[in-house]
């Protein structure tokens, strides 16, 4: 375990990537021996420094849902961040240029909470306690450097969970839906960069149905003493790899039925 002294120090050097838009080294190259449980301490300490400077907690993402994410990291678990109020874009919003370090985005089914949920809950608890399901899109950014340029070691997941679980944006598209009017193992999106395919995918990637994840989150946060609130959007989940968005770049995904969502970057 880390001492709280470097716990602090590393999330002081997250929040002054962020703020700089330069990125650190890895943390696992840091500490070889810090555990998951000191990532989500890292994290949870920017959590306290972000509520002081005045930002509000909206949700919470879930990631490395699908099991080509979660082998190409070598682990068997989700991770989860934290989604604060200036994260939030409009559907058909033009990023400014120089907002992120390397952005990239997922398209995700959101859920948007009308009663909290907390502890060994169910897939019907989830259901029941969802307002409305959403297409959205994820944007991504890494304040800790993807590979190291002297050994080559790439993140671990301590890096990414440490790093929010790379989380920097959502955009919630228009249309909402009650939670059980689609299967949303079935609901999938194309999705187009610059006006060509460059992906597409269900929602079965996500631990074979997006519910699964909002019940793994709830007992996840519950052993460090969260809760999903009512009122919280949680992003349960890319089913596709994530699409690199250089200056220029345009995103549109189509989830036919079920909405679409667009993001610009400047």
């Amino acid at each position: 375990m880390l001492s709280s002294a470097r716990i602090e120090a590393a999330a002081e050097d997250l929040l002054e990537a962020e703020e700089s838009r330069r990125q650190i080294g890895l943390l696992s190259l840091r500490y070889p021996d810090m555990t998951l449980d000191d990532a989500y301490a890292i994290q949870t300490a920017q959590i306290g420094r972000k509520l002081s400077a005045g930002r509000k907690i909206i949700g919470w993402k879930i990631g490395l849902t699908s099991r080509i994410m979660q082998q190409a990291l070598g682990i068997t678990t989700p991770d989860s961040g934290v989604l604060y109020d200036d994260m939030v874009f409009e559907d058909g919003a033009t990023i400014p240029a120089g907002r992120f370090i390397q952005p990239r985005i997922e398209t995700e089914i959101a859920f948007v909470m009308k009663e909290a949920l907390d502890g060994e809950v169910t897939r019907a608890d989830v259901l029941a306690a969802t307002e409305a399901v959403v297409p959205s899109i994820e944007i991504l950014d890494t304040r800790i450097l993807r590979k190291d340029p002297d050994s080559g070691a790439t993140r671990k997941i301590v890096d990414t969970v440490s790093d929010n679980a790379a989380n920097a944006g959502i955009v919630l598209g228009r249309a909402r839906h009650a939670s059980e009017a689609f299967d949303l193992r079935w609901v999938g999106a194309i999705v187009r960069k610059n006006d060509d395919v460059e992906a597409t995918g269900l929602g079965a990637a996500v631990l074979d149905d997006p519910v699964t994840g909002l019940v793994w989150l709830a007992r996840r946060m519950h052993q460090y003493g969260q809760r999903i609130e009512a009122g919280h959007v949680v992003l349960s989940g890319s089913f596709i790899a994530p699409i690199e968005c250089p200056p220029g770049t345009k995103i549109a995904a189509d989830f036919g039925p079920f909405g679409a969502v667009s993001v610009n970057f400047e």
